[in-house]
């Protein structure tokens, strides 16, 4: 789960990390209010969406007056923010943050996350703040300087102060470094955190070190005990299918293929996704119905499926263990006679009830391309795809 900017500023007030003084607005009006509320001469418009690169995107603005603030607000207020995180659609901005403006000297770039090759969280701070890490990593990888974190001992002071060191700083600002560097691990650790990111964190004229900007994913199995950080979220930002099938506790993630899978298991899923790759065909999305999944289970997913207009055809991969095949193939034939079927449907079905499962499908009277193992499934279906 991910948060906005001002939701991640409110979490990293609560650590004591020092951030602008910045409020919230969902309106043009409320802009206005924020504004004379923080009675600074200049303040920082800035668009709340879940993506990176805002600014070159054109969601952050300075505004040197009221005047600027009600022009600005106006804008992006409503703009489709179209950044290299939201890709070509761009997503709308529904609200601000209107923050004091910053006397910055330098810009930095610091973040926590897990490295799962060494199965350690990784502490990264650049010089190279305020640009696309990315890019950094990729074209000039010895600008940022990493530490890892045994999850038995935690972040220690020497590397604390190798950060700190890394980034060139001195005196009063080196030590408030090392006081916010041990803050964030706190807070990544305390808040489930995967991901804790702040670009630019800034020194100041007078050597002062800020947070100008906060990135927050949270480890979703861990939010039952994170409540009043789930409470943070925003389902206008998530894919509506996605949340949709969370509500019918299905794991979906939608992709940018025509080929639509439903599959109990996500080593399944996964497997299922390569083959139709190595057949010449691009999944559409991930769908884990689980091991327990019902008919009614089985026909919400294949709702959520046929709801992509990208889809051209479906490939039903069931292993039968738990779940039994004859319950996915009624759930089958009641989606397809309530849904209508517009697209190919190749079905595989192995395991617990497997025949019993052929025989509902072949007397239903719907129309089924059945399949006999992994590899003429997926042929059967990227071609049905194909020739639709």
């Amino acid at each position: 789960m991910k948060v906005h900017e001002y939701q991640g500023k409110e979490i990293f007030q609560k650590y004591g990390i020092p951030t602008p003084k910045g409020i919230p607005a969902f309106s043009v009006e409320e802009a206005l209010k924020a504004y004379d509320k923080l009675e600074s001469n200049i303040v920082v418009v800035k668009a709340q969406i879940h993506a990176g690169g805002r600014g070159k995107g054109g969601g952050v603005k300075l505004a040197h007056n009221r005047d600027d603030v009600k022009s600005l607000a106006s804008d992006i207020l409503g703009m489709k923010l179209v950044t290299h995180q939201t890709g070509p659609n761009g997503k709308e901005v529904q609200r601000l943050l209107i923050e004091s403006g910053a006397d910055i000297s330098r810009e930095f770039y610091a973040a926590i996350t897990l490295d799962r090759s060494k199965e350690m969280d990784v502490f990264m701070v650049s010089k190279e703040g305020g640009v696309e890490i990315e890019k950094v990593a990729a074209e000039t990888p010895e600008k940022i300087v990493k530490v890892w974190i045994d999850p038995l001992v935690g972040l220690k002071s020497f590397q604390v102060r190798k950060l700190s060191y890394g980034l060139g700083l001195e005196g009063n600002a080196f030590k408030e470094a090392c006081s916010i560097f041990k803050k964030m691990y706190e807070c990544y650790q305390s808040t489930d955190a995967s991901l804790l990111e702040v670009n630019p964190l800034i020194e100041t004229n007078d050597k002062q070190i800020i947070a100008l900007d906060s990135k927050f994913n949270f480890d979703g199995n861990a939010l039952f005990r994170q409540k009043d950080i789930y409470e943070m979220r925003d389902l206008s930002e998530e894919d509506e299918m996605e949340v949709e099938a969370g509500s019918y506790n299905l794991n979906y993630i939608k992709l940018d293929g025509n080929v639509g899978c439903m599959v109990n298991g996500a080593g399944l899923a996964m497997a299922t996704m390569d083959i139709i790759k190595l057949a010449g065909g691009d999944p559409a999305n991930f769908l884990d119905v689980g091991g327990t999944a019902s008919a009614e289970t089985v026909k919400n997913g294949f709702r959520i499926i046929l709801s992509d207009d990208n889809v051209k055809a479906v490939l039903i991969n069931i292993f039968g263990g738990i779940v039994r095949c004859d319950r996915v193939a009624n759930g089958v034939v009641q989606a397809v006679k309530e849904l209508g079927l517009e697209v190919p449907v190749v079905v595989r079905l192995e395991g617990t009830n497997a025949e019993e499962a052929q025989d509902i499908l072949n007397s239903s009277g719907v129309s089924i391309i059945p399949a006999k193992g992994m590899k003429d499934a997926a042929e059967k279906v990227v071609s049905a795809a194909i020739n639709l």
